[in-house]
């Protein structure tokens, strides 16, 4: 007769489970509070204790941690030498181990770290060729189907195995992460020796970066993060360049506390701008670079009201993504069935980490956090910034940090109107820049993610009519931007710090 033991602390649909593999002829053995519900519905189940010899033993830490609950599980029933230990011993042999793990990640603590019940799931998982394993609830049925049907054979078997074996290595790494986020340097904790770091898949993308490459979004379990709780209310699958363009649209928009907008396109803000309104602000951003907005990422920061919703409309876009959309404005931009219109909450910021693949390996550094305090910038030149040039030179800098390098950014009182990014030097930047600007470039200021090796890049905003600039400083050559700055009459902020975006 076979026999499974069941131990399990999620016990959604375990009493139906036990009562159809009694209907089977299986032997139950079970511990704890699933004895206890199984003996409550009535079901003929034989407690652990009943093999051990010894009661649950340490607060319940030691309960299933015995010869006669691991031998029974981990003999390998083609060696006779096993199945002769297993008889010399009294060792009766286990066929399926149902187990789910403590809910670490729920609320993370030592109590919660799970010890016998990964214990049994990796032996289990290990000894697939003999033995079954079940550590998810929604396998049950699938489960007793093939046990009635008698092809509960070694290919499913190695299939729950694989599972089984993803569950207790995640498992570990959130346990490994919680620590190290307790630990007093975090630094070390950022980028550790061993980076333990386990992502289950969230959601199959329509494709990868094109469309001949396959492509998934995956989640770190027990980190929280927008994306669990996005409703996506209208439009075509999710590709990966739409997640990676609506990420950084998202994380754009939601630095404003002002309404505000933000066009992405191939991760990179073409069209950025604040207003008393999300109306005004859109369509500010929008006029900034039309061109560039075609077939882009749309994030504004308040609700899409019908008005918004009709602007929008009159342009081909990806993905439109707000804290949410009006009725109306919904009736409107669900009449284009491929837009993707995502309602989402404010980014958490949760990732400590960056990390990017490199040829066998991994490449991880911290986070870049671009909230420095104002009182840490220094003014280098002769003029300070107006007012209105300091509103300006902050949202410039904002929209520099979040576009790739080399990156320089021109903002005209709430709007960004020229954005040059990726480029090999920043001169070039600047030139891009100043071009997409026009004549939005006279009286704009200017923010560059990095120092000025030359005058040469002042010299050019200079001569676009630019009259402030926000740069880190840092260059051996500081001195001659600066002095260019004072020539133009052009007020110079050096922050002291660079964010380089590759």
């Amino acid at each position: 007769m076979p026999r499974a033991l069941l131990s399990v602390y999620d016990k959604t649909g375990i009493v139906e489970f036990a009562s159809a593999l009694r209907a089977l002829g299986w032997t139950l053995l079970s511990s704890g509070g699933t004895a206890k519900a199984l003996t409550d519905a009535g079901i003929d189940v034989t407690d652990v204790a009943e093999l051990t010899g010894l009661d649950p033993i340490l607060d319940h830490r030691v309960v299933t941690l015995h010869p006669n609950v691991h031998g029974g599980i981990l003999a390998d029933r083609d060696k006779p030498e096993h199945l002769e230990e297993l008889e010399k011993h009294g060792i009766e042999e286990i066929d399926l181990v149902v187990v789910n793990l403590y809910p670490f990640g729920s609320k993370p603590s030592v109590e919660l770290i799970d010890v016998g019940g990964p214990a049994m799931v990796r032996a289990a998982a290990k000894n697939f060729a003999h033995v079954g394993v079940v550590v998810d609830t929604a396998d049950y049925a699938d489960v007793l189907e093939m046990i009635e049907g008698g092809y509960f054979g070694i290919s499913a078997r190695r299939i729950l195995a694989q599972k089984a074996f993803r569950i207790t290595s995640a498992y570990d790494a959130a346990i490994a992460s919680w620590l190290a986020d307790e630990s007093p340097d975090r630094a070390s904790a950022t980028v550790p020796p061993i980076l333990t770091m386990v992502a289950e898949r969230a959601e199959v993308l329509r494709y990868g970066e094109n469309p001949h490459q396959t492509g998934a979004r995956y989640r770190l379990p027990g980190v929280e993060s927008w994306w669990d709780s996005a409703q996506q209310l209208n439009g075509k699958e999710m590709s990966y360049l739409n997640v990676f363009d609506t990420e950084a649209a998202w994380q754009l928009v939601s630095r404003f506390d002002r309404p505000a907008a933000v066009v992405v396109k191939h991760a990179n803000p073409c069209g950025v701008a604040l207003g008393e309104t999300i109306l005004q602000a859109y369509m500010r951003a929008h006029e900034a670079d039309p061109i560039s907005a075609f077939g882009g990422i749309i994030a504004v920061n308040g609700e899409v009201n019908a008005e918004t919703a009709l602007e929008i409309s009159k342009v081909f876009t990806e993905v439109v993504i707000a804290p949410s959309f009006s009725a109306d404005a919904l009736e409107i931009l669900s009449g284009k069935e491929n837009l993707r219109l995502l309602e989402a909450v404010a980014p958490f910021n949760s990732m400590a980490i960056n990390v990017r693949s490199i040829d066998g390996g991994l490449l991880v550094q911290s986070v870049d956090e671009v909230d420095e305090p104002l009182d840490d910038f220094t003014i280098a030149t002769d003029r300070a910034p107006t007012a209105e040039e300091w509103q300006s030179l902050l949202l410039a800098w904002q929209t520099v940090a979040a576009t790739w390098s080399n990156a320089i950014v021109l903002a005209n009182g709430d709007v960004v109107v020229g954005v040059g990014g990726g480029q090999p030097n920043r001169v070039d930047a600047a030139r891009i820049a100043i071009g997409r600007a026009g004549q939005s470039a006279k009286g704009s200021v200017a923010a560059s993610d990095a120092f000025f090796p030359f005058g040469d890049t002042v010299e050019a905003l200079a001569a676009a009519g630019v009259t402030a600039v926000i740069q880190p400083g840092g260059s051996v050559r500081d001195s001659a931007s600066i002095t260019a700055a004072n020539t133009h009459g052009i007020a110079m902020v050096l922050t002291g710090t660079r964010h380089f975006r590759h």
